[in-house]
């Protein structure tokens, strides 16, 4: 009896590495040590000495049940973004930099180009946001899933001088909320997605007029990383009094994250136009309003105060990152929480 015989292949591991590297090689920086394969990712810190008081920033996530609608489709290309998204966004709302990512893929049976490909995501997602793929585990686990399924993890370490974390702290009545837009569904609330919709192949491939696509491709869309729009803005001057990432909890619950006590902030309902996708499901699946925006971005993945007179800057440097911004609302003296009016 051996390793393999038990459900375990090694040499199969040995392949995906292999077949890895070349989307790893696209993700270096300057500052990483060494290569893949080591027993940790080594990453040079010497640019420090540049900031006054520098700050580690750290973001773990994974991708939820949407992993199931890989399965499904059987694409693996993207969801990796959605994985670095998860947790570069949250650095990047604190004001840091993302430097550095490492991923966990457990499967049921390691298939080296599929671990391959999902790997290929999670490269294209530390490009898009700057950051380092240093390393990364995946573990076979047979008989803990079947043969076919994984799970995709993952965590961020970024940087941040003192004097630049985004607290909320300096945040008055009538800073301007800007919102960025969203790609759909992004990582969140697929276990009510998975219940609004019978998912099978054949109900994924159907073409919606609405959506301008099939449902699959609409509910597969990469989670939007909006780590260079915040650092256009900062770039372009600009003090970004809060932020908030919207993710799992909607409005109700990410939104005042950002908030102090005694801040309210109003975000208004059709300051925007609310993506297709989200209508859809609010209709099939008879969810109510208040629900919808509890569970989703509904089209805003990203939103931020500032004050008035920033706020064509902001917006030009959102744009010039390649992301579209609205002017969704504003912060109000009152109990902290949020109103959408």
């Amino acid at each position: 009896m051996d390793y393999k015989s038990s459900g375990v292949d090694i040499e199969a591991g040995y392949e995906s590495v292999e077949l890895m590297k070349k989307f790893v090689k696209g993700t270096m920086r300057p500052e990483v040590l060494g290569g893949l394969g080591g027993f940790s990712g080594a990453f040079d810190l010497s640019a420090i000495k540049n900031m006054d008081e520098p700050v580690l920033l750290s973001g773990t996530d994974g991708c939820g049940t949407k992993v199931k609608l890989a399965f499904l489709m059987d694409k693996h290309d993207t969801i990796g973004i959605d994985a670095v998204a998860m947790c570069v966004n949250d650095v990047a709302c604190a004001g840091g930099e993302p430097l550095f990512f490492l991923d966990y893929i457990a499967c049921g049976k390691n298939i080296p180009e599929k671990i391959a490909t999902i790997v290929s995501g999670v490269a294209e997602g530390c490009k898009q946001s700057g950051c380092a793929l240093v390393g990364g585990e995946t573990a076979e686990h047979p008989g803990l899933m079947p043969e076919e399924e994984y799970d995709l993890a993952g965590f961020a370490v970024g940087i941040v001088d003192k004097k630049d974390i985004i607290t909320g702290e300096t945040l008055k009545d009538g800073d301007v909320l800007i919102g960025m837009a969203s790609t759909g569904v992004h990582s969140n609330g697929f276990s009510l997605v998975r219940k609004i919709f019978d998912m099978t192949k054949e109900s994924l491939d159907t073409y919606y007029d609405e959506l301008g696509t099939t449902l699959g491709e609409a509910l597969i869309a990469p989670t939007r990383i909006y780590v260079k729009a915040l650092k256009a803005v900062k770039d372009a001057g600009v003090r970004v009094k809060a932020c908030s990432h919207i993710t799992g909890g909607g409005f109700y619950e990410n939104i005042p994250r950002m908030l102090p006590e005694g801040k309210r902030a109003v975000v208004e309902k059709d300051s925007y136009e609310i993506p297709a996708i989200f209508k859809l499901m609010a209709k099939k699946g008879n969810v109510s309003e208040q629900m919808m925006y509890n569970t989703y971005n509904m089209g805003l993945g990203m939103i931020v105060a500032v004050d008035p007179a920033d706020v064509d800057k902001t917006m030009e440097a959102m744009r010039s990152a390649g992301d579209t911004p609205y002017v969704v609302g504003k912060i109000v003296d009152g109990e902290k929480g949020v109103d959408l009016v």
